[in-house]
């Protein structure tokens, strides 16, 4: 359906990033930041909200410049920019936001009636007129230029979108799932040979990121799409590229999400080793270091005085051995302590309900909220685990709430047992002037550094200066740190990297509570072992 430029061959299509920094006034996000992404590659952008991705992908479409390094991007074939937000003016119009992502392709027509009407005013054109014409049209053709307005209209109706949006229509109507479509459709259908596109399964039911990720698989020329989407990933990706907002620096892994995950076990396993072969070290210096001071001391200090001779010698030698190897186990036990290799982050674990126990489930009845929840009756028995699917507005937040007791319904009535512990959707900005370990817990600064969510380092920052998806590692810690009888949990993969999202879903594996889940995440959804509640 979408058409790929023919390039040239003496046109060369790359993709490369050299020691690239880039800050925002004091804040450093990207740090000497060095890869390359081959010609028709398919990758995916990882990390925590916040990380830097959108930032990658605008200095990868020339929106924005690196402070120091080199960046390289050459698609002959053009490039295709899809951002979170579309970059318009409030009163600008449906028929703006198409402009914008044909903007290539308009000036393709524009340069074409110039150069039509430049041999058609007379005289006698060169042979280089005539050949600057043919490559435009040549261009413009195998983008399929004549079509793309029409393309436009076919990628919404596959988007999601039942009815043709009028192109005089003001975007402010547009709710934002259309026009987060609208921007991803008019993006496709230009059909550049570089595709960037930040979250592009966002406000798009499982139908429509199908018939994308069919869209992408086909495309032939180079894909980067930020994502949080780990089926996405695992159905598109050749590669990725996880930007990690702790060290400002840019990792790249091969053989898809699959090689990703593998790529990071391997790591933790090393991780592990490393950090036992450092304590068998440093346990064999200490017992060599006390060994050799056992042999010192066994050794006579004060010879007697007919004490001489070889035998006078051999002690000598003896001891001046023994303070060597005492010096020397001695300096390597100061290497050792200077230079720790500290244990991997413990593995997520969430408490729950004691095996035995009198144990107290969820009963609701005739709950009412009016404009938002009407639920007649839910049971969920001690350790029962719930999925709850719909679409957006059915009320699945607003019942999570009316479980965690945040919200008391109109009528009805609810029962939860005493330990509740709730992940929002949204992360809440905190405005005053807590540290992380204050949020946390101040006297806790170990249990926090053993989940491996902070370093060191940011447990004295203040939270309201956290990114979203620090503020979400934040919300995670404390919610793992509470042991709770009844989880709930409203889109837990929001705003994290995939590889800790893939240690949460560990985590609930073990987890002998009740669990309430409410997730878009379709690799969540398709490993839910559990009932299921859809609400419409």
């Amino acid at each position: 359906m979408f058409p790929v430029t023919a390039v040239s061959p003496l046109a060369v299509s790359q993709l490369t990033v050299a020691d690239v920094t880039k800050r925002y006034d004091d804040r450093l996000v990207l740090d000497r930041v060095s890869f390359t992404v081959r010609p028709g590659e398919k990758v995916g952008v990882v990390g925590d909200n916040g990380s830097g991705k959108s930032t990658l992908l605008r200095l990868l479409a020339g929106q924005e410049q690196p402070d120091n390094g080199t960046l390289t991007v050459a698609a002959p074939g053009g490039v295709g920019h899809l951002a979170q937000t579309l970059d318009l003016p409030g009163d600008a119009l449906v028929g703006d936001a198409v402009d914008l992502a044909l903007a290539e392709l308009r000036s393709l027509q524009r340069r074409i009636r110039a150069a039509e009407a430049d041999l058609a005013a007379g005289g006698d054109p060169d042979e280089a007129s005539y050949a600057y014409y043919a490559d435009l049209v040549a261009e413009f053709e195998a983008r399929g230029g004549h079509d793309a307005d029409r393309r436009v209209e076919v990628a919404l109706r596959r988007l999601g979108e039942t009815r043709p949006l009028d192109r005089a229509r003001p975007l402010a109507t547009l709710s934002g799932g259309q026009r987060s479509r609208l921007a991803l459709a008019a993006t496709l259908a230009s059909a550049p040979e570089l595709l960037l596109l930040d979250e592009p399964t966002n406000d798009l039911d499982d139908q429509a990121v199908g018939w994308l990720e069919e869209q992408l698989r086909a495309h032939r020329g180079t894909v980067v799409a930020v994502t949080h989407d780990r089926a996405f990933l695992d159905r598109v990706a050749s590669a990725v590229l996880e930007v990690d907002q702790d060290l400002r620096t840019v990792r790249r892994y091969g053989n898809g999400y699959d090689g990703y995950l593998a790529a990071k076990a391997a790591a933790r396993a090393r991780w592990t080793r490393e950090h036992e072969e450092w304590r068998a070290e440093l346990a064999r210096s200490t017992a060599l270091a006390e060994s050799s001071i056992g042999l010192l001391s066994a050794i006579p200090r004060k010879a007697p005085a007919a004490f001489s001779g070889a035998g006078a010698f051999r002690a000598r030698s003896r001891a001046h051995g023994a303070m060597s190897r005492i010096r020397s186990a001695r300096e390597r036990q100061r290497r050792l302590t200077e230079n720790p290799v500290p244990p991997p982050p413990e593995p997520l674990r969430f408490a729950g309900r004691i095996e035995g126990r009198a144990d107290k489930g969820v009963e609701l009845t005739g709950v009412r909220v009016p404009g938002r929840l009407a639920l007649e009756e839910l049971s969920i028995a001690p350790g029962e685990r719930l999925l709850i699917t719909g679409p957006n507005g059915a009320g699945k937040s607003t019942l999570l709430q009316v479980l965690a007791g945040e919200l008391t319904p109109a009528s009805g009535t609810v029962s939860r047992p005493d330990r509740v512990g709730f992940l929002r959707q949204h992360t809440e900005q905190v405005l005053d002037g807590r540290t992380v370990l204050e949020a946390y817990g101040a006297e806790r600064a170990e249990e926090l550094l053993a989940l491996g969510l902070f370093r060191a380092e940011d447990l004295a920052s203040p939270v309201r200066t956290l990114s979203t998806g620090q503020r979400r590692r934040l919300e995670l810690a404390r919610l793992v740190a509470e042991p709770a009888d009844l989880l709930l949990l409203d889109e837990p993969t929001n705003h994290l990297s995939p590889a800790l999202v893939e240690e949460v879903e560990a985590a609930l594996a073990s987890y002998t509570g009740s669990l309430v889940v409410v997730t878009h995440d379709r690799r969540m959804r398709a490993a839910f072992g559990g009932r299921r509640l859809v609400m419409s």
